[in-house]
């Protein structure tokens, strides 16, 4: 008998833990307020050949940057961008210089790293 009876509390309290309506509304999803920012960064390393960067900069509304990238064929690439919730991305497109092509193909040059990594020890 009193299997019985912890066995009839055992399945009435796992009953009343979940929620009588699983597909219910769901709860409020509060968003934070828009906050203003901007970055900017850039890498040039002229033995390495590369030479990109970015920046952008927001009210918490609008936003409006861009981005340069150094292209295999010479010419460097520039996208301006203004993104809101209303327009979407809109970008436009530039490039500067002439594009150039080598007259040989053969192997990608590559260059050896300047100072390889050594690991110090760690006296902790």
């Amino acid at each position: 008998m009193f299997f019985k009876v912890a066995l009839m509390v055992a399945m009435a309290s796992a009953t009343l833990a979940f929620p009588s309506d699983p597909y219910g509304p769901p709860h409020p999803v509060y968003k934070d307020e828009p906050m203003p920012y901007n970055y900017a960064y850039a890498v040039n390393d002229p033995y390495a050949g590369t030479d990109f960067g970015q920046n952008e900069d927001s009210d918490g509304n609008i936003v409006k940057g861009s981005y340069t990238v150094q292209l295999p064929d010479g010419r460097k690439q520039t996208v301006s961008y203004v993104a809101d919730h209303y327009n979407g991305y809109q970008a436009d497109v530039s490039y500067y210089g002439e594009a150039r092509y080598p007259h040989e193909y053969g192997p990608p040059i590559t260059f050896p790293p300047q100072h390889p990594y050594k690991p110090q020890p760690s006296y902790h």
